[in-house]
Formats: structure tokens, C-alpha cells, sequence
């Protein structure tokens, strides 16, 4: 009979795959557990605030509207810079857009001329100002810096003109200088340079959008 050689099996020892696949699932659904447990909680802007609990109950017995969803309330913010000095230097539109972006915190937008006009040496699609639009929490954020800090801060500074609505329940107010916004640093920018501010409301009238703003901090002057 022939003898039975000894054979030694060189083969690794097998890996258990399926436990390793099973450990990485489970701590995977752990993380995500955590995630969907774990509360988002985001601070609510104080102007939100203020016209949920004080503001509205307010505004529905001084005009005696029926239902919550009657009173005005704010819309969208829009910020505007002009840049007519851009046709003669492209530069100036970069730094406007700094400025704009670290007033808003938001990146804004570039507004092109829709026609030429040859009078103002002004062509088609060229770039003539610069528009950030906000809204929900950060249109909150800004309005209360603009009312509790930004205008405050303008020299002699007596309210604002409580007639610059467009009959709608918008108001437009113009600022000369952006530097009434503590977020620009003064010795940084190259010139003074305003901005055009327009307050969207879902007021019908006039009346409801200055008792709206009015209530929610706007300085209007008196006895205008």
C-alpha cells in the first residue's frame, strides 16, 4: 500500500467578513440614531420674536383684523448699491460686493443694464449695481441691526421720513454712508458709498405698514 503523505494546508485563516460588514452597519445606525436624536435647536431672531408675541396682538386690535393671517407682516429685505462708477473701473464692483456681503451676510447679485444708452457711454449687459434680497432669519437679523445699531449711528440723527412708502405698505429709506453698519472697517474701504433699502411688507395700506415697522422698532420722526 502506498503511504499516506502528510499534506500541510497553507491557507489563511478564513476572515469573517459578514461580522466585520455587521460591525460597520451597526455603528453606522448608532451615528445616525444619534443625528436624528440630536435636536436642532436655532436661536429665533429677536424681531421674530417680538412680532409674535407682542407685535400682532397689537396690530389686530388697533386695526381690528379678524384673524392672525391679516396682519402685515414682513416680506423680503432688499439691499441695492449703484456702481455707475464701474464703467470706468471694473475694480470698484468687487469691493462693493465685500462690503455688501459683510453687511448682509449674504453673496449678492449683479444687476446689468438691459439697453445701451450712448449718453451715459453705457452698453448692453455692462454691470450698474449690485442687489442682495433677504429673507426668513437673516431679514430679521438685519432689520433689528439697521434700526438698534446701524441707524443710530448716523450723525444727528432724528428718526426717518414716515412718508416713504409706495402706497402698497413697501418703504424705501436711503442711506448715504456704509459705514454706519459696525461690520465695514473704516479705514479699510476706499470710499463712501450708499445703499438703497427697501422693507417688503403683505400690508394693503400705507397705515398698516408704518404701524408694522413702527411697532417693530423702525424711528420714524414725529409730527412729519
Amino acid at each position: 500500500m502506498a503511504e499516506k503523505k502528510d499534506t500541510k494546508l497553507n491557507k489563511k485563516t478564513p476572515v469573517n467578513r459578514k461580522s466585520k460588514a455587521s460591525n460597520s452597519l451597526s455603528k453606522k445606525t448608532i451615528k445616525d440614531t444619534q443625528k436624528k436624536n440630536t435636536i436642532d435647536i436655532k436661536p429665533i431672531p429677536n424681531v421674530l420674536l417680538k412680532f409674535r408675541n407682542d407685535v400682532m396682538p397689537d396690530l389686530m386690535k388697533k386695526h381690528q383684523f379678524t384673524t392672525p393671517m391679516a396682519v402685515p407682516k414682513l416680506v423680503k429685505i432688499v439691499i441695492n448699491v449703484g456702481v455707475g462708477e464701474a464703467l470706468v473701473n471694473s475694480k470698484i464692483t468687487d469691493t462693493v460686493i465685500k462690503d455688501l456681503e459683510v453687511i448682509t451676510g449674504q453673496k449678492p447679485v449683479t444687476r446689468k443694464a438691459r439697453k445701451a444708452i450712448a449718453g451715459f457711454k453705457l452698453r448692453e449687459g455692462q454691470i450698474i449695481g449690485v442687489m442682495v434680497t433677504l429673507r426668513g432669519k437673516r431679514m430679521y437679523e438685519f432689520f433689528d441691526r439697521l434700526v438698534n445699531t446701524a441707524l443710530p449711528r448716523i450723525r444727528d440723527f432724528r428718526g426717518v421720513s414716515p412718508n416713504s412708502f409706495d402706497g402698497r405698505g413697501n418703504y424705501a429709506l436711503g442711506l448715504r454712508e456704509q459705514i454706519i453698519f459696525p461690520e465695514i472697517d473704516y479705514t479699510a474701504i476706499s470710499s463712501m458709498r450708499g445703499l438703497q433699502v427697501v422693507i417688503v411688507t403683505t400690508a394693503k395700506e400705507d397705515d398698516h405698514g408704518r404701524s408694522l415697522l413702527g411697532a417693530l422698532g423702525m424711528p420714524f420722526q414725529e409730527n412729519v
